[in-house]
């Protein structure tokens, strides 16, 4: 099997060598009825894995192995993901034989460009995409399955295709013989949590929000706190995708191991950006309510959410931001009026959908980063609000809010905001939970908001009897 390739980013003072991609790509697919998305990680285990599915269209793609890494580095690593990505397409050659299994680079950004690694996140980068070795995709009954391989520059396209076709097709009866065990929806074994951040730690940091917000343009912050969490037995990444995707079919469900048992995973509700060619996608998703216990009470939660004039305000903040950064490059956008109700299982949530049509086709890594961090991660003004995070926060963000998703052969793709989101290694978890703050934020609402937060990535990752760590 083809050692994976890296491609660096030589004119970071971290890269110590100048790595060259190692051939062109080839790709070959076949359809995999026979496969699902859940058998096909779990006979991935131990390897690099991928997983990303639109709760929406119901699209799903999962990944095996790595044929190419690609890394950037400090606030230009969108530019050089973008600019290995092109050289590697440019020169491939690809047999998908359907448009979905064309083959497609997974991965993310972490929150700020000056992300150094910590215990948490120390098998990350501040960017990082892989290219499977292969690549799963299903959609509305169909599967197919895709080989990735860099073949060396010289060597007969025709001659590796039909080795790869081969290979692959091999591949394929393997999987279908192979056991493997299914993670199942069940309870998790009994964990330990802890909150770093103590009340009174939280407290100050929201009154120096507000003193902030009154001696400086600064209108909004996201502030963020982190839960720790240690498992007695290892912690079942597949059985937690399920239950993210049972507990929230709507969402993104996503998985990023780029190492054996160092996993990032969720499942956000927001979309950061979606292009196909000269269209965009996005949305403002920003206030927040928690769901009602009888019918009754969640309505009159919903409703109270709409006329909250706090998180009326926050929410505009959001919009405003789209707009504005968006209306120079775009010929058409569309902007709902009014926010609607975005209800997921355990929480409602202002939301407002925006589209467009682009000025200029460039692929949707330039869109990642002119609305990365919207002002429903970072704050308002952005560049205050990341001052201020950066400054205030004890603990490092990691991949958490960032960018997180794909991108194919053309530049396009889709990448949402990594929230409801945890980074797990063995037996240990770290999750992350942020609430907007503004003038009128009250510090123990925002840190029982906070609390109800973390309850979706805990629930899935251990259901079983939680004890505090304190």
């Amino acid at each position: 099997m083809p050692t994976p390739s890296p491609l660096v980013d030589t004119e970071h003072p971290l890269t110590e060598y100048a790595a060259k991609r190692n051939g062109r790509l080839l790709s070959v697919a076949l359809p995999a009825p026979d496969l699902t998305p859940n058998r096909f990680l779990a006979l991935a285990a131990g390897r690099e894995r991928i997983y990303w599915r639109d709760g929406n269209s119901g699209v799903t793609f999962a990944g095996m192995g790595a044929a190419l890494d690609i890394f950037g580095y400090g606030d230009n690593r969108y530019h050089t993901v973008e600019r290995q990505a092109k050289e590697l397409f440019a020169q491939a050659t690809i047999h998908a034989g359907n448009s979905l299994a064309a083959p497609r680079l997974f991965g993310g950004f972490a929150f700020g460009g000056d992300f150094i690694p910590d215990v948490a996140w120390s098998a990350f980068h501040p960017a990082h995409f892989i290219l499977p070795h292969f690549q799963f995709v299903s959609l509305g009954g169909e599967s197919w399955l895709t080989l990735n391989a860099l073949i060396p520059d010289g060597e007969s396209v025709v001659e590796a295709r039909s080795a790869l076709q081969e290979a692959l097709a091999d591949r394929l009866t393997v999987l279908g013989e192979e056991t493997c065990q299914v993670s199942e929806n069940r309870a998790g074994p009994e964990a330990e949590i802890d909150y770093p951040l103590s009340y009174a730690e939280w407290k100050q940091m929201i009154e120096t929000a507000r003193t902030a917000f009154h001696s400086t343009p600064l209108q909004k912050v996201v502030l963020s706190r982190i839960c720790q969490l240690r498992s007695h037995q290892p912690i079942d990444i597949g059985a937690a995708l399920a239950r993210l995707e049972t507990r929230y079919p709507g969402c993104y469900t996503f998985l990023f191991e780029p190492r054996p048992h160092h996993a990032f995973l969720g499942a956000p509700p927001e979309l950061l950006v979606r292009v196909e060619g000269d269209r965009l996608e996005t949305m403002g998703l920003a206030g927040s309510a928690p769901r009602g216990a009888t019918p009754k009470e969640d309505a009159a939660n919903g409703a109270a959410l709409l006329a909250s004039a706090k998180d009326r305000h926050e929410h505009s903040l959001v919009v405003e931001a789209l707009r504005r950064r968006l209306s120079p490059i775009t010929r058409q956008l569309e902007i709902a009026d009014e926010p609607q109700l975005l209800t997921l299982s355990n929480i409602h949530h202002l939301h407002t959908p925006v589209s467009g049509e682009l000025c200029e086709a460039r692929g949707v890594l330039p869109l990642v980063e002119l609305l990365h961090p919207t002002p429903a991660l970072g704050g308002s003004p952005r560049a205050l609000a990341l001052d201020f995070i950066r400054e205030h926060e004890p603990t490092l963000r990691g991949w958490y809010a960032a960018p997180v998703g794909w991108i194919d052969a053309n530049g396009d793709g889709a990448f949402a905001v990594a929230i409801r989101s945890a980074v797990v290694q063995e037996k240990r978890a770290w999750l992350y939970a942020g609430g907007g703050i503004v003038p009128d934020s009250v510090a123990e609402t925002e840190w029982e908001e906070t609390g109800w937060k973390f309850k979706p990535m805990l629930s899935v990752l251990n259901t079983g009897i939680y004890r505090s760590a304190h």
